[in-house]
């Protein structure tokens, strides 16, 4: 693997798609190779496991079950899409990997967190080189992510408090593993947001 994974992670609405997209963006224009992906999501198999994680009601998976459907979405994802992009020497930029899973279990039921994380140790044994995390008011961001209409609101389901907690989390992670995570103000011009994230990539990648 010679590639860089660089992945954004937040809750639900705070705009790190958009970032993701951006700095696809840039450095497409400065011709880096690159690979912009997803998760759930990302490859043929997990775009289909996505359906049944991010549609329906909010309860429709226990917290066990829906741990092992993120890990076989991303099994596939880092299969078919992720290694090979890696191998090729490629940034692979991905909105969503394994953090989300930690948080989001983390703030539906803490007790599982390891089993998430085992799971992840034993099938997919990678861990992002850099990782943006857009923090941004819960409220705001909720009514962003229900004002999309999108169909996949299921996690916007579980309400305001859920929201609060998978932020809580978020900035938590950056505190824990500040080499690899920073710390994103997502509250500003989505423009300046994005000169600012190209530059610790340019310094991450420079260092």
């Amino acid at each position: 693997m010679v590639g860089k994974l660089i992945t954004f992670e937040g809750i639900d609405g705070c705009g790190k798609s958009t970032q993701a997209r951006l700095l696809y963006d840039n450095l497409k224009r400065i011709s880096t190779k690159c690979i912009l992906t997803r998760e759930p999501g990302g490859s043929k198999g997990a775009e289909e496991i996505r359906k049944l994680l991010v549609t329906g009601t909010s309860n429709r998976w226990s917290a066990e079950t829906e741990i092992l459907l993120f890990t076989a979405a991303r099994r596939d994802h880092l299969e078919r899409t992720i290694s090979p992009g890696l191998r090729d020497d490629k940034i692979v930029i991905s909105d969503r990997f394994f953090d989300s899973t930690k948080i989001y279990q983390g703030a539906a039921r803490s007790d599982l967190v390891e089993l998430a994380e085992t799971l992840h140790h034993l099938t997919i044994k990678l861990i992002p080189n850099l990782t943006f995390v857009i923090d941004m008011e819960p409220k705001r961001a909720l009514k962003r992510g229900l004002d999309r209409f999108s169909g996949e609101d299921r996690f916007e389901e579980f309400g305001l408090n859920f929201q609060k907690k998978l932020r809580a989390g978020f900035i938590e992670l950056t505190k824990k593993e500040n080499k690899r995570c920073h710390l994103i103000n997502g509250d500003n011009d989505p423009q300046k947001i994005s000169k600012e994230i190209f530059q610790i990539y340019s310094d991450h990648s420079n260092g």
